[in-house]
């Protein structure tokens, strides 16, 4: 085996791997702010989240991890769309951020 099939190899490996490291980020994050908007008796709109950074971090124990910023939409009555975010740093939430909204009472 030579030398550029061997880095054909990795780099198809590496891909795969982010590839579906994506993936798996990408379901925690509509998971997360499905379930945030839940019980802040919140509509989770569109059920999903879009994926608008990506960068190299460090987590609390000084590893480089991937930190992942996701966009969603929620709604306090229907009738509007308000934007919230949510980022990742590996595999743990570290913030979440909404628009402010209106609460409703329950009375």
């Amino acid at each position: 085996m030579d030398i550029t099939s061997l880095l054909f190899i990795l780099l198809t490996v590496a891909l795969g791997w982010f590839w579906f490291d994506s993936l798996r980020a990408l379901e925690t994050a509509r998971n997360m702010g499905k379930y945030i908007c839940h019980n802040e008796n919140l509509q989770f709109l569109d059920d999903t989240v879009a994926s608008i950074g990506l960068a190299l971090a460090r987590d609390k124990t000084g590893r480089r991890v991937l930190r992942r910023t996701y966009r969603f939409l929620f709604s306090e009555t229907g009738n509007t769309r308000l934007e919230g975010r949510l980022v990742l740093l590996g595999d743990k939430v570290e913030s979440v951020t909404m628009e402010p909204y209106q609460i409703m009472s329950t009375h």
